[in-house]
């Protein structure tokens, strides 16, 4: 059933979901390493890096295998050896192109080796241009043969992430993460998938069917951030109804210019240079930052959460 049916179907019938999920590009054969003074140097982080809290990175729109995508690894890297994050969030389009074992080589295993060597664990959400057969299934997506599921990470932090898959909704998996979300006892409820309810690119923008359907679960349920990429940079929203929407859209592909500064939507944005995005949880509070290929940190704050 076509993705837009679906959705008027779960809309018909009262009940809603959310999903996690980020993508990448075609791109060159990796041959690089950042500048030794660069890859040595620290980084400008701006977190508290407390020791009890949730460390987490997101990324998304990244399996390219181009020389960008390996640049920007090499800044999770140097992000890692300051701040030690134990979780990547993938949002989605996790590999373009074809899905052999060594395509999972070049777009994932080698770029990301030193954080996976670390004992980084990455959990996939789906995009629109991922296999589901194949992903599902990788063991180190950490999806578990399923195409939607949710995880908490730490017993430390009160923090339940929820993938969804936002190019095949149903009703099934909107009931499910309704339930999911009635039934956590976790004062953070992230969703994090592929299609952003908010957004201001101007190849796709908001997914305003998408966000019908989602958001009033996350005003019920007292969600503070929504995850997602598919546009192709970074952007953070200005709280709509007090909740704040990530795009993280360009571990690997970048559509240069494609922010519409028109839309009153943004908070901050870079859609000059790929990136991803570090966050911590503790207590009430996460704090983020933004950093770019040139490990730039171009957006920094701290959101309290709903209650």
């Amino acid at each position: 059933m076509p993705r837009h049916q679906m959705l008027k179907q779960a809309l018909a019938s009262s009940v809603l979901f959310v999903l996690f999920l980020v993508g990448g590009g075609a791109g060159t054969v990796p041959r690089h390493a950042a500048p030794a003074s660069q890859a040595s140097a620290p980084l400008a982080l701006t977190l508290p890096n407390k020791e009890d809290s949730l460390k987490f990175a997101v990324l998304g729109d990244f399996g390219t295998g181009s020389k960008q995508q390996y640049e920007l690894a090499v800044q999770m890297k140097r992000a890692h050896d300051q701040f030690p994050f134990d979780v990547v969030a993938l949002v989605g389009d996790n590999l373009y192109g074809s899905e052999r074992p060594q395509d999972f080589k070049k777009k994932f295993e080698d770029p990301y080796k030193p954080l996976i060597d670390a004992g980084v664990k990455f959990y996939a959400s789906l995009g629109n241009h991922d296999d589901p057969q194949e992903q599902r299934n990788y063991k180190l997506f950490n999806m578990n043969g399923k195409q939607y599921y949710s995880f908490k990470p730490s017993p430390k932090q009160s923090v339940r992430f929820f993938a969804l898959e936002s190019s095949y909704l149903n009703p099934e998996q909107i009931a499910w993460f309704e339930k999911e979300l009635k039934d956590s006892d976790s004062d953070w409820k992230i969703p994090y998938f592929h299609h952003p309810p908010y957004s201001s690119g101007e190849r796709h923008g908001s997914d305003t069917q998408m966000r019908q359907a989602l958001e009033p679960l996350f005003l019920k349920y007292n969600v503070s951030v929504v995850l997602s990429g598919h546009d192709h940079f970074y952007e953070r929203t200005k709280p709509q109804k007090g909740i704040v929407y990530f795009v993280c859209g360009s571990g690997g592909q970048l559509r240069k210019g494609n922010i519409d500064k028109s839309t009153g939507l943004t908070a901050a944005g870079n859609d000059q240079d790929q990136s991803f995005m570090i966050a911590e949880i503790n207590g009430d509070e996460m704090w983020f930052n933004a950093i770019s290929r040139q490990g730039n940190v171009f957006d920094s704050g701290v959101i309290t959460r709903r209650k």
